[in-house]
């Protein structure tokens, strides 16, 4: 998995943003016109930059749009400067209006971003109003700033070196799998069910394994047959028992998918550690805070009849069947908590202000498919909501006793 700085090009319409993103890309990688409200949705190139390394760059629409569309592209115009490291603020020093900008750099401030300013100059008089413009917007002094014609490709080298100058990468990756030791076996406990795609591991599953190989660990998968384990068959059970006695030595920890944990919490013996992809997941998105997300859980013992829980998954996969967020976590709460209400979050929806009222606790996925950068984003505004939010492992950990949480985060030593 590659870990990517996200920079984020913002502005007015018409300020410049596409010429910059074509700039530093060096391709169209955008759309570049005078029609205001060309660009319509935020379009995402990936490159790796001299000096800084692998980036993700964002092009945002105009923040002015003022009709109905323009208020949802807003809306994704914020969702993408919450996601960033990097705020490229796009000023245009002619435009009589500065709104936008305004707005911009105060929701970065709110934010905590790093910013930096790139003064647009579509003719050369217009450097001369620099001064004046950050006279009536004197916190556009506080950051980096560089003036330039982004339509001028020799120009390409300026913001290149005013970037490596200025930019302080905050990206601490944490580690995916802390407790691998060399030459020890680990166990990859994978019951492919029909939403499995073909072909392929899905990524945590890979990742756990690149990651174990890397680190001179020998990771051994086993396909559990969920369906015969659940009815008590006991081939299935002679079957793991014979695949865990092959080991010469035994196997350090098992990493199970976490709808596996009803069974796997009784055949796991006591001396070989358990813990789950998507707890892997979710302390490797969320850099770090997986305490954040074993605390949260409790919140469920104080649950009452009428309360919302919101399930939120960050992928809008094919759902079948027992899919897990739609059919077997609902169903666990309906049966343990009477009266509660579920409801769901899909791929990049999320909370309004006024929706968040009403929710007593998130349960989120692995969080595989997005950045850490936009697990961050989440996290934030969670915060902002009073909002407590937990993980698909830690709650189906949960639900099977305090013991087996206990046990599920003891390798990661939280």
């Amino acid at each position: 998995m590659t870990e990517r700085d996200i920079i984020g090009i913002f502005g007015a319409m018409n300020a410049g943003k596409s010429s910059l993103m074509n700039l530093i890309t060096q391709q169209e990688s955008s759309i570049v016109d005078a029609t205001p409200g060309t660009t319509a949705d935020t379009r995402i190139t990936l490159m790796e930059m001299h000096g800084i390394g692998p980036v993700k760059l964002m092009d945002t629409a105009g923040y002015d749009e003022s009709d109905s569309l323009g208020e949802k592209k807003r809306k994704r115009v914020s969702a993408a400067l919450k996601e960033c490291d990097l705020v490229l603020l796009v000023i245009d020093p002619s435009a009589p209006d500065m709104q936008a900008a305004t707005l911009l750099l105060m929701e970065s401030l709110s934010e905590d971003k790093q910013v930096m300013v790139i003064y647009n100059l579509f003719k050369a008089t217009d450097e001369g109003r620099i001064d004046f413009l950050e006279e009536k917007m004197p916190d556009l002094k506080r950051f980096p700033k560089i003036s330039l014609s982004a339509i001028r490709p020799e120009t390409r080298n300026e913001i290149l070196l005013f970037l490596l100058k200025h930019y302080i990468p905050k990206n601490n990756p944490t580690e995916l799998l802390p407790f691998i030791n060399p030459n020890d076996f680990y166990i990859l406990n994978i019951p492919m069910d029909e939403e499995t795609p073909p072909g392929r591991y899905l990524r945590p599953q890979a990742m756990a394994e690149e990651y174990i190989t890397r680190h001179w660990g020998y990771p051994v998968s086993f396909r559990m047959n969920l369906a015969k384990a659940r009815s008590k068959d006991p081939d299935e059970k002679l079957r793991w028992d014979h695949f865990l006695g092959s080991f010469g030595r035994r196997p350090k920890v098992i990493i199970t998918d976490s709808q596996a944990m009803d069974i796997m919490k009784e055949w796991t013996p006591a001396d070989i550690g358990l813990t789950t992809f998507s707890i892997m997941m979710i302390n490797y998105m969320s850099r770090g805070r997986l305490s954040d997300f074993a605390n949260a859980v409790r919140t469920l013992d104080s649950l009452k009849p009428g309360d919302t829980l919101l399930i939120a998954e960050a992928c809008n996969h094919s759902r079948i069947k027992e899919d897990i967020g739609t059919v077997q976590i609902p169903n666990l709460i309906h049966h343990r908590y009477p009266g509660v209400q579920v409801k769901h979050l899909f791929g990049r929806e999320w909370l309004e202000p006024e929706e968040a009222k009403e929710i007593k606790l998130m349960i989120h996925c692995g969080g595989c498919m997005i950045t850490p950068q936009r697990m961050a984003a989440r996290l934030r505004d969670l915060e902002k909501f009073h909002i407590p939010i937990t993980n698909y492992g830690i709650f189906l950990s949960y639900l099977q006793g305090n013991h087996v949480l206990e046990k599920v985060i003891q390798p990661w030593k939280i």
